[in-house]
């Protein structure tokens, strides 16, 4: 038996500290090096664009609970070993010469400070690591504010469970972490130096063994009787109940009651293990805590199932009548979905409307969008990119602007800087960094026109955007811009990196490309200061760039812009917030603003059911175009209390109040006082373009496809649910993608004044009939409230898939897309809209745009215009032609007419184009001879023959006219005749289609 080791720790020789030094410094630069310049350079980066106090506020969080955490875990190791170290037997058994134990024990004393105060220290440092990213859940737990509402269950304050709740829970698992690596280390230790010996018989321990791991035991016992107790409030927000969440009949009649059983048997647990302390017999003990284990099968476990299985599932509508009932009442109010936003509005879908109506329906018709955003990216880069390196976004922004007294939709994108896309001698580290360093511009197009339809006479450039173009070498007398550089960007903050330096270089001429006749100097507050050789050597750090230390267009007046998303400023300023997906450029008096919408979440509310952000947001919009998602977390609660601004020209940051009553804002206000405004800080204009975020929308719209739903027997029958349709104008990978919301400028379906509403279709649960259409306001009077018009359940209006469907086989349209498809022409569908018309109808509209398939420079262009109503289907080059062909003569009358040729941006230089077809030709004036006419008809429809196989679409589109004229001076002179006269058929042919559509250049 070996003589007990010396309690005094040994000393490291000089060579070893030496090397222990540099270890040390060695991993503190390639560890904390890059993270140092980071923080370097975000502190500079706060301080210039005014938001310093947030990132000190987060950091001292995080550093405080670092150190807190560390001390607390690594104290609690620390002492563990040091007490079994102290406490160890004066004579250490030995088994024998090859006790592998032994061996152990010897690295272990010969190294005793490194693993005495190593070991602590790196659980501590881990510790402290995992646990500073709660740092927001202490600062609300610190900031709480009261809800004002209570739970069902027990009548707290809805406060307590977003803000107090998860600090408890926090304190509670950290308590857990540092008793059970205490009783880890306390077992190794007494195991390696003789306190607990497992080769005797059963097992032996020495006292001060015993005394501190049942001390440990009984703690961690405790800890857990404290866990039970707040796992009583964790009930309500339960997930037993797949079809809703909240504390189901189970949990309320068997779990409830087995927490509270099993905190006594815990506290009983906890005794036996102190009793221990005293007792030699550790068997009362492992009594106890085999009794909490058994319990927590039979109590806990086993019979809740029993309960569920033979009670619950056998009669599921009454038992879970009144928890299904809370979670209704809870997700509205958590959602925002309540009686007081969401009006619901009984609506036949299916009535009968006349032309009149129709066309004094001008709030919806002359406001119907024929340009869909996700469509013309291509139309708008070949159009108005004016230089290789400007670009925009996939997917374009709808917002309106006044036009003429009158509100109008425009599908908007900034000309924005676009760095991948410089080519050549542009990406050198001088072109790209310091020459080619903002966009150019604002770019609107009216999204109910185009320059002329497609079949004009003589034209092959109809189907086209009307531009209304705003940049330093055109103003928009419609949307005047005064600065139209663009410094940050949606395309900008793609690149990687991202950055520009900007500024005077004393002695040279501006550098930084303007017009093809000028360049410019950045005179803006955006950008951090570089000229500092401490800063220069930060940023050269930070991007792994010597130019940045060495190019003389560094000087001591230059500033390094970076950072330059939106979105990305926004969440950095406001890490509280979970963004929109989508932000969109603004002209705010006459500067272009990003917006960008901000959401405040908990994750768990009583009750409240539980969404996933970026499950209830996906859409084929999404998944066809690769746009930014909304983050993959759960909720519980969510509103859109803040909108933010960022500059376009200088990355200026600004936050607004959005909901002052919000709880969960009113806490952040107080953890980060001033930096959000007030609603009253909020301009006119600004609050003009302010819209209803889209994931916000799709959220609520996907809750109210169930809770909807009001009485919690139909709730649990799924009567009554409905569910998001797929969107038929896409392939969406067998029914996985749901059609997305659409803003639209249309009636208002209370008031039916035209107002700007983000809208969307609702089918019934597994069916592809309309059940209701969904609406929300964005006006700034109405803005936020939510109409519901709710189809009977007695009648079956077509929804989009079967509108889609009805509309696509119709003979016009499928033999006119045959003819497109030999002609290597690709059809593309626009966003297919739900428009209520006249007093209870469903109108669709769906663009049809064209474009050459084997072309990589081609562009889609409007070329025809889907319209359906009751089954009856439209299409024609104008809508108004389309509403005529469905509702009769003069319905399209209050549809805006395309606009004059020579009012539009003409198209891209070099472009070829085809002569587009002409309008159908008027009736004749007089009459023929019924044998001339059938004459003439034959003669057209060979040349309709003739035209088709020749693949020559402008011969196509004449004849098709031609034939269409001999067409109806046939059935004039038969008219004449009174149908008596016998005459020859005419050939037999293809039946005549009414226009032809035309491909692009």
């Amino acid at each position: 038996m070996a003589v007990r080791p010396p309690t005094g720790f040994s000393g490291l020789s000089k060579r070893s500290r030496w090397l222990l030094a540099a270890g040390v410094v060695l991993l503190v630069v390639l560890f904390g090096g890059s993270r140092f310049v980071d923080t370097y350079v975000d502190w500079e980066w706060f301080g210039a664009l005014g938001f310093r106090g947030v990132f000190t506020k987060v950091l001292v969080t995080k550093v405080v609970l670092f150190f807190v955490v560390a001390v607390v875990i690594g104290g609690a190791v620390a002492g563990a070993l040091a007490l079994a170290y102290r406490s160890r037997p004066v004579f250490v058994p030995v088994s024998g010469p090859d006790d592998p134990v032994a061996r152990y024990r010897t690295l272990v004393m010969s190294r005793i400070r490194v693993f005495g105060i190593g070991i602590p220290v790196v659980v501590g440092v881990i510790a402290g690591l995992v646990a500073q990213s709660d740092w927001a859940l202490v600062q609300l737990w610190m900031h709480g504010t009261s809800f004002g509402q209570s739970d069902p269950q027990y009548g707290l304050d809805l406060g307590f469970y977003a803000f107090d709740l998860p600090f408890y829970r926090f304190l509670i698992d950290w308590a857990f972490v540092a008793v059970l690596l205490s009783f880890v280390a306390s077992l190794v230790t007494h195991y390696l130096f003789g306190g607990l010996r497992l080769a005797d018989r059963g097992g032996r321990l020495t006292r001060a063994a015993r005394v501190q791991l049942a001390v440990l035991a009984g703690t961690f016992v405790l800890i857990k009787a404290i866990a039970y107790f707040f796992d009583r409030y964790a009930l309500l927000s339960s997930d037993r109940n797949a079809q809703f969440t909240g504390a189901s009949y189970t949990d309320l009649h068997a779990v409830l009651p087995a927490k509270l059983i099993l905190l006594c048997i815990a506290v009983i647990c906890a005794g036996a293990f102190f009793a221990g302390v005293v007792l030699r017999d550790l068997r009362v003990p492992a009594l106890a805590l085999a009794l909490l284990v058994l319990s927590s099968v039979l109590v806990g476990a086993a019979w809740p199932a029993i309960l569920q299985q033979f009670s619950v599932n056998p009669n599921g509508p009454e038992r879970e009548a009144l928890s299904i009932q809370r979670n209704i009442d809870s997700t509205r109010q958590a959602y925002g979905i309540t009686d007081k936003t969401v009006k619901y509005v009984n609506y036949a879908g299916t009535a009968t409307v006349s032309p009149t109506e129709v066309a004094t329906d001008a709030a919806t018709t002359s406001n119907i969008r024929l340009l869909d955003p996700t469509v013309l990216s291509r139309t708008f880069t070949q159009q108005q990119q004016l230089k290789n390196f400007y670009g925009f976004p996939d997917t374009l922004s709808v917002d309106r602007y006044e036009t003429d007294g009158q509100l109008r939709d425009y599908v908007v994108a900034a000309r924005e800087l676009a760095p991948d896309t410089l080519t050549g001698n542009q990406t050198n580290w001088v072109n790209k960094h310091t020459v080619y360093t903002h966009g150019n511009g604002f770019v609107a197009a009216a999204a109910n026109k185009v320059n002329a339809a497609l079949t004009d006479a003589g034209s092959g450039t109809g189907g086209y955007p009307v531009y209304s173009v705003s940049d330093l070498n055109t103003k928009s007398p419609t949307i005047p811009v005064t600065q139209p550089r663009i410094y940050y960007g949606e395309l900008i903050g793609k690149s990687n990196p991202d950055y520009a330096i900007v500024g005077d270089v004393p002695g040279a001429a501006p550098r930084e490309y303007d017009t093809d006749s000028s360049s410019f100097t950045y005179n803006g507050a955006g950008g951090v200061e570089i000229g500092s050789w401490i800063n220069r050597l930060a940023f050269a750090a930070k991007y792994g760039e010597r130019n940045i230390l060495f190019s003389s267009a560094v000087t001591n007046d230059s500033k390094i812009i970076f950072n330059r998303d939106p979105r990305d400023r926004v969440q950095a300023v406001a890490p509280w917030l979970t963004t929109n997906s989508d932000t969109y450029p603004a002209v705010i008096d006459g500067r272009i603003k990003w917006i960008v919408d901000g959401f405040t979440t908990l994750d768990s509310l009583p009750y409240a059911q539980r969404t996933s952000l970026d499950a209830a947001t996906a859409d084929s919009l999404a998944a066809a175009t690769g746009a930014r998602q909304a983050p993959n977390k759960q909720v519980s609660y969510i509103r859109n209390s803040v909108k933010a601004t960022v500059d376009a020209y200088d990355g200026t940051v600004t936050l607004y109040s959005n909901d002052a009553n919000d709880p969960v804002l009113k806490a952040w206000e107080g953890v980060f006082p001033g930096v959000v405004k007030p609603a009253s800080d909020i301009s006119p204009e600004l609050r003009s373009h302010f819209r209803y975020p889209e994931d916000l929308f799709k959220v609520q719209r996907d809750l109210l496809t169930r809770y909807n739903v009001s009485d919690p027997k139909e709730f649990f029958q799924n009567n009554g649910f409905w569910s998001v349709p797929d969107d038929p104008t896409v392939d969406n990978n067998n029914g996985l993608a749901p059609q997305p919301p659409y803003y639209v400028q249309a009636a208002d379906p209370q008031s039916g004044k035209s107002s700007f509403q983000l809208t969307s279709a609702l089918v019934g649960l597994k069916r592809e009939f309309m059940s209701a259409y969904m609406t929300a306001s964005a006006n700034p009077d109405t803005y936020g409230q939510i109409t519901v018009l709710k189809l009977p359940t007695d009648t079956q209006t077509q929804g989009p898939q079967q509108v889609q469907n009805s509309m696509l086989s119709a003979p016009s349209v499928s033999k006119e897309r045959n003819l497109l498809g030999q002609q290597s022409t690709k059809i593309e569908y626009g966003n297919l809209l739900t428009l209520p018309v006249g007093k209870g109808g469903l109108l669709y509209v769906e663009p049809l745009y064209i474009e050459r398939s084997a072309q990589a420079s081609s562009y889609p262009q409007l070329a025809r215009v889907l319209v359906s109503y009751n089954g009856q289907v439209g299409y024609g080059p104008t809508l108004a032609e389309a509403l005529d062909q469905v509702f009769g003569a003069g319905a399209g009358s209050g549809t805006t007419a395309p606009a004059n040729p020579s009012q539009t941006t003409p198209t891209t230089p070099g472009a070829t184009t085809t002569p587009a077809p002409t309008t159908s030709a008027a009736p004749p004036s007089g009459t023929v001879p019924v044998p001339q006419a059938v004459d003439n008809l034959n003669r057209a429809l060979q040349a309709l023959k003739t035209a088709q196989a020749s693949g020559d679409f402008g011969a196509f589109g004449q004849a098709l006219t031609n034939l269409d004229a001999a067409v109806k001076a046939y059935q004039l002179a038969v008219g004449q005749s009174g149908g008596s006269t016998a005459t020859p058929a005419p050939t037999t042919a293809p039946a005549p289609t009414t226009t032809a559509a035309q491909p692009t250049g």
